[in-house]
């Protein structure tokens, strides 16, 4: 078997075997095949696409590049979520204490950031003391003993993943749906979880901007994760706004701390406690869904979810204490940002708000950028809201950097106008 061989295959429009997809991912990981060629490939699928059976050999074939996680060691049905990533996507700091509070095992490993804010594991990180790196067997046991561990992804668990991403990203093939997925569903399937529910985001804050590509993506994705024998759902969650009111590290903890408590943004707690009944469902603690839905809200109202929280956060070495006045983890140094006009919130560009937060330092645009985990932004609008000229419409907390650029990139990501608008938070449900 030749790499020119596969390449010529692919260009022509012809369907990969599992045997050549297997030999150029070992081939690359192993350094046999040199970037140049495995390019060539990559713009051949670009333009060619895969069908659902090479992107699903492609998935497994990442996989198997690596370690995968054996979580038989915890009793029970394992369950994972994944996001397609948002703007002020803080649900996994909330759903798994939340699902763990009533008996389910949350066993998850997330990354972190590359855009406008860190990843789950980089919030974390902005409570003092969190630890995200433990030994698997450590891993196991604290999710058999309070039901919920969250760390960062094991170098080793789908090294090829890694390897063709970073290509994929200097070689403009990044945004294309077998890719995408077969990334995605690699380092889910190497994670262990027996049922996965995925947030697919679509809108103009989403990596999917139109509703037809997010479910072309969802559909992929569950097909992979099906033939690889997990339970799956994706929801098609808008991302046409941000996610709750906070953007930023230690702010996205603060808001998830406060829906917690049951004092979380409407929306917020929508998206949760829609991915929480699906997961409730598939770990066999409830057979019903709106009586999981109604469980799930119950646990935010009467503290077991916040208190499960700080089981979490104590397990893996943080400062509860900290977390008593979360505020204290922000930056002291604000800016008001006040609007220019009356009317109605139309419209707010959930992408140039995260710019936004990533020009003060939440993020990264690079994987080497220094990430300020008390920096961000507070909106304090959503569409639908009024707002009056000269009202404050968001807070910043900042450091020295990117203060003048953040607060004319939200200026003008606001659409103000006389138009009472409201949007439909969860589109579709894929199974």
């Amino acid at each position: 078997m030749h790499i020119v061989d596969i390449i010529a295959k692919k260009r022509d429009g012809k369907v990969l075997t599992k045997n050549e997809i297997d030999f150029f991912i070992k081939g690359y990981t192993e350094g046999k095949i040199p970037d140049y060629q495995i390019s060539a490939l990559l713009m051949a699928i670009y333009f060619q696409n895969m069908n659902d059976e090479e992107s699903t050999y492609l998935a497994l074939a990442m996989r198997d590049s690596g370690d995968s996680i054996d979580l038989s060691d915890i009793p029970g049905i394992k369950v994972d979520k994944h996001s397609t990533g948002g703007v002020g996507d803080k649900v996994t700091l909330v759903l798994g204490p939340l699902l763990a509070s009533l008996g389910v095992k949350f066993a998850k490993m997330s990354g972190r950031g590359l855009g406008h804010t860190g990843g789950t594991i980089d919030k974390l990180e902005s409570i003092p003391g969190f630890k995200v790196v433990i030994p698997v067997k450590d891993f196991i046991s604290q999710v058999n003993k309070i039901g919920i561990s969250i760390v960062g992804q094991s170098g080793d668990v789908a090294p090829a993943d890694k390897k063709l991403y970073a290509l994929r990203d200097v070689t403009a093939t990044v945004d294309t749906i077998p890719l995408i997925a077969s990334s995605i569903m690699s380092k889910k399937l190497a994670s262990g979880a027996d049922a996965i529910v995925l947030d697919v985001k679509v809108g103009h804050g989403a990596f999917m901007k139109t509703e037809e590509d997010a479910v072309k993506l969802a559909q992929l994705m569950v097909g992979i994760g099906k033939l690889a024998g997990k339970k799956m759902t994706a929801l098609l969650t808008g991302m046409d706004e941000p996610l709750g009111h906070k953007i930023g590290n230690a702010l996205e903890v603060y808001e998830a701390i406060e829906t917690l408590n049951g004092q979380g943004p409407k929306d917020l707690v929508e998206v949760t406690v829609e991915i929480g009944a699906h997961l409730l469902l598939d770990a066999q603690i409830e057979s019903d869904f709106e009586v999981a839905k109604i469980q799930l809200q119950e646990a935010l109202q009467n503290g077991m979810a916040y208190q499960k929280f700080l089981e979490l956060v104590e397990a893996q070495g943080g400062d509860v204490n900290s977390l008593l006045d979360p505020g204290l983890l922000l930056s002291k140094k604000t800016v008001e940002i006040l609007s220019e006009k009356e009317g109605f919130v139309m419209d707010i560009n959930a992408l140039d708000i995260g710019k936004a937060a990533m020009r003060l330092g939440a993020g990264r645009e690079t994987k080497d950028d220094e990430v300020y985990l008390d920096v961000g932004l507070d909106l304090h609008k959503k569409i639908g809201s009024f707002v009056k000229k000269g009202e404050p419409i968001a807070t910043l907390y900042v450091r020295d950097k990117g203060i003048d650029e953040a607060k004319q990139l939200i200026l003008d990501a606001i659409t103000i106008g006389k138009e009472e608008k409201k949007i439909v938070l969860i589109k579709q449900t894929i199974k």
